[in-house]
């Protein structure tokens, strides 16, 4: 092939890579807090740490949620073992119940939804039977929310992890790291 014609290609290719990879600007367009409106969502106060540690920690741009679970508006926790006590369908319910617990974190340490960047990563873990081994499938109702809210930033990497136990018994405990900007 002659080096004009690999130029061409080259070419080809960067405008190609330019026009399908999501762009700053496309990863902008969801507005967080208006989806949550349109999604009938009203954050409650963050839940308290139950133990020796912050909520969240920012270091640069990016802040570290510690674990939450599935507290409800009424304090009430759902708890069980994923496989025993729970179907998925009610994992699933506990872990968007624990995205909009972190949500109402993230929206107190920033102020302003519309500061993150990208979710970069979320660890969830499952209390589940030893047999259990849907763990992703439960883990779906935070990666579902958390897309939802913020579209293309919401995206992450993440694992779905099964546990022997969960402190006091909560079926799901779900961390998050975060990119924000100023």
């Amino acid at each position: 092939m002659s080096k004009g014609l690999r130029a061409i290609g080259l070419i080809g290719w960067v405008l190609w890579s330019l026009c399908s990879a999501p762009t700053a600007v496309a990863m902008q367009q969801v507005d967080p807090e208006v989806r949550l409106i349109e999604l009938g969502i009203t954050l409650p106060s963050p839940p308290k740490p139950v133990a020796n540690y912050v909520n969240g920690v920012q270091t640069g741009n990016l802040i570290f949620l510690a674990g939450k679970g599935p507290k409800r508006a009424d304090g009430t926790e759902m708890r069980g073992k994923l496989g025993r006590d729970l179907t998925i369908e009610e994992g699933y319910e506990g872990a968007r119940l624990t995205a909009i617990n972190q949500l109402a974190v993230l929206k107190d340490m920033l102020g302003d939804l519309n500061r993150v960047v990208r979710v970069v990563k979320v660890l969830g873990m499952v209390n589940s039977d030893p047999d259990f081994v849907e763990q992703p499938a439960v883990i779906n109702g935070f990666s579902d929310l958390i897309v939802s809210v913020f579209g293309e930033r919401g995206k992450h990497a993440r694992a779905a992890v099964g546990m022997a136990s969960l402190p006091r018994g909560q079926a799901v405990e779900i961390e998050m790291i975060v990119e924000v900007r100023e």
